[in-house]
Parts: C-alpha cells; structure tokens; sequence
C-alpha cells in the first residue's frame, strides 16, 4: 500500500516536543500522522501506539469511548520514557467513517452495543487496516515495537506483516459511567484485553 513521506515538523505539546511526521495514503488520499520522540532507528524495540482517529473522543472530549483517554495516555508514557512512536490512522469509527459513526451512535441511543450498531449499517463490527503501519514504520527506521494496546487483533495483523511486537503493554484507562457497555463489548465480542482494572495510565505487561 503507497504511503508517500510528506514532510516533518516540531511538535510542541504539554507532554513533549514531539516530531510530526506526515503521510499521504495515495490510493485514498487519507493522511496520516506519526509522533517520533527520541532515537527510534537503533534497533531497539520502541515504545509505541497505533491510534485510530476518533474525533469525538480525542478532539470532543467524548465519555461514550475511551480514545482520548488512551490517546494522551499513550502520549504521556512516551514522553516519560523519552522515545517513543504514536502513529494517528485516519480510520474514523474503526474505519466506517463519522456520519456512519454518528449514525452508528443513534442505534446505540436506541439499545444497540457497538458491534450490533454497524453491523445493522452492514459494515463489519471493525474495519480498520493496519497494512499502512508498515512503510512508515520503515520510513521511521524502526523494527521492532512495544505496542500499548488491549487488542490481541492489532498485535496479530501488525505481526503478520513483519513487525516485531517485542511486548504487548496494557493500556487501561478511561472508564466512566457513559462507556462501561462500550468496554464491556469490547471485551466480549472484539477479544479486547481489558484486564481487571480499568483505570490507571499504563500498566506493564
């Protein structure tokens, strides 16, 4: 899949001054975003997060999910560790989109759990590609990852294209009254690893 190196820029945030790098995605024009910190090209494992765009939370501040809290989690440890990666896909709603997310929303209101909620809209419960990963992980230099994730399913895909997950770190945080079906389904019909606990910042595996 073409992904073409766009340019690179500093990054100042309340956690780190991180380098952006751009990607254009040329079969779709998407464009996606790496967050480098520190010398990532040495060989070691790295590490890092791939995040899916989630507009409502990681902009909007929404309680329905936790993206915006893994996000500046996420963020956080990197900063902490003074090296690290976060690449931001543009993959909205776990790849359906945001009207069909909005529309995926007003099935929830309505009683459905969000695998239910797309696939009534016949879309699978999770869409998303992570074949991007690959060449700008290669752009970046690096090989091998520790990836903050609960899902087992990104573990395997970004495996099965030839990238080293040298460990997997838990990422538990964000609960709340509003997404305690969300975390629960997640768990149950899309094999999330939520653990006992989800509060907290990042747990080690």
């Amino acid at each position: 899949m073409p992904v073409v190196f766009v340019a690179a820029s500093k990054l100042p945030t309340p956690f780190a001054t991180f380098t952006m790098n751009g990607f254009l995605e040329e079969a779709t024009g998407r464009e996606h975003v790496v967050l480098s910190l520190g010398d990532i090209a040495d060989g070691a494992p790295v590490l890092g997060r791939v995040h899916s765009e989630c507009l409502t939370g990681d902009a909007l501040f929404s309680q329905r999910c936790d993206c915006g809290s893994q996000l500046e989690a996420a963020m956080r440890a990197i900063a902490r560790e003074g090296r690290g990666v976060l690449l931001y896909l543009r993959q909205e709603g776990r790849g359906i989109g945001l009207m069909n997310k909005i529309r995926a929303y007003e099935l929830q209101d309505g009683g459905a759990d969000t695998v239910e909620a797309n696939e009534r809209l016949g879309f699978a419960a999770d869409q998303r590609d992570y074949a991007i990963c690959l060449p700008m992980l290669e752009h970046l230099g690096v090989k091998s990852l520790r990836l903050m994730t609960n899902n087992p399913r990104k573990v395997k895909a970004l495996t099965e294209m030839g990238i080293t997950v040298a460990e997997r770190v838990p990422l538990h945080t964000g609960q709340n009254p509003h997404n305690k079906l969300y975390l629960a389904t997640k768990a149950s019909k899309l094999d999330h690893m939520m653990g006992n606990e989800h509060q907290g910042e990042v747990d080690r595996a």
